[in-house]
């Protein structure tokens, strides 16, 4: 383990400027209203005049305020925050984050989940890291870096770390990493806790008409965004996922856009559009943008994130269930469903709320905040 301080170049964000200065801006499709043909230029200059302007030494202090590391695991860098709980009776807690997030995205947890208010909640000794290939962990320097390895990767860390029992919860991609460390873990993993779950949470496939016929309102609902997704909004998953290296040119050499790929998807999954114009959570949605360039790691992240998951599907023991006990907190964004989630899981406790979006951390963190805890002393 070695201390790591985030040290950015101020050239580096003068070169970004430059670049942002210069973009030669595409011109309003004819006859296209909001963001169906995807992110409006307005919108995209506003962004962009957002990112120009970034704070990046607050965002630099803010990060190495907190308790940084880097390691070598399995032959990659790692960068992790790990940031322990005074409180002797802490559960150590592996957080993971999705994409297009990254650290950024869960480091408001950290003072709530080590140091509660009231002694009454668990406390947490709290490891969130860097991706392989994601961020701040740096590019890999070798395939495979699919979920597999990563878990076995995490599994590895936590024992480097002395944890001999922990916790793990996920959203988004972190939501499908966190059952697999359960997998390759269950001796040491005690929960899981998900939101934003959707890979071995959902239907995988087509679902048949009497299958359908018996799902609640709810989960009709969540089927037919599954179908929406399917049909309108992921193409940035197959296009990451068979095609990571074209992609990349583009992501790393103009700032509007790896800023339009990633503020396409914060405006989509976002449940409460006011929150797009509230100062913080705005700007931790540009430190992700910012980070993913001055790190150059938007290639990597597509292939190491969304290449890998075509395994997913090929392999059917990647699905075995581990018996590690599985909570699920559904937000009124989330497509989860109990009974396809229970045939990869064992789930012990589900939370279908009418509320929050898929950056959880970001959108509703007291409410998930909460729900980890309770899940937590259900544990005990």
């Amino acid at each position: 383990m070695q201390p790591f301080q985030l040290a950015i170049d101020p050239a580096d964000i003068d070169d970004l400027r430059q670049r942002l200065s210069r973009t030669r801006w595409p011109e309003q499709l004819p006859g296209t209203t909001g963001w169906a043909k995807g992110v409006p230029v307005a919108e995209a200059r506003a962004w962009a005049a957002d990112l120009a302007g970034f704070d990046w030494r607050a965002l630099q202090d803010e990060l190495n305020a907190l308790p940084q590391w880097t390691t070598e695991v399995d032959g990659a860098t790692l960068h992790l925050v790990h940031a322990r709980s005074t409180r002797e009776d802490a559960v150590p807690l592996l957080l993971l984050h999705g994409w297009p997030g990254t650290v950024v995205e869960l480091i408001d947890l950290v003072g709530p989940l080590t140091e509660p208010e009231s002694p009454d909640d668990p406390a947490f000794h709290v490891v969130i890291p860097s991706h392989p290939g994601v961020g701040l962990s740096g590019r890999t320097a070798e395939p495979g870096w699919g979920v597999p390895r990563t878990a076995r990767a995490y599994a590895t860390l936590m024992a480097e770390l002395g944890y001999g029992s922990y916790v793990v919860q996920g959203g988004d991609h972190g939501a499908v990493l966190a059952p697999h460390v359960g997998r390759v873990d269950a001796e040491h993993v005690r929960g899981i806790h998900v939101n934003a779950a959707t890979i071995g949470f959902m239907p995988m496939g087509e679902v048949d008409e009497d299958t359908a016929a018996t799902l609640s309102p709810l989960e009709q609902q969540r089927l037919g965004r599954i179908a929406e997704f399917m049909s309108d909004g992921s193409g940035y998953n197959t296009i990451q996922a068979t095609r990571p290296q074209t992609i990349g040119y583009g992501l790393e050499d103009s700032p509007v856009a790896l800023l339009t790929w990633i503020v396409e998807k914060v405006q989509a999954w976002t449940h409460d559009q006011t929150r797009l114009a509230d100062p913080h959570y705005r700007t931790r949605h540009l430190a992700d943008v910012l980070i993913y360039w001055l790190t150059r790691t938007a290639t990597s992240a597509a292939d190491n994130v969304y290449a890998s998951y075509g395994d997913l599907f090929a392999d059917p023991a990647a699905g075995a269930v581990s018996g590690v006990p599985t909570a699920v907190v559904a937000y009124a964004e989330d497509v989860s469903i109990r009974r396809f989630a229970e045939q990869a899981h064992r789930i012990v406790r589900w939370t279908d709320v009418d509320h929050g979006g898929h950056f959880a951390a970001l959108e509703q963190p007291e409410h998930l905040v909460a729900d980890l805890r309770a899940f937590v002393r259900e544990l005990s």
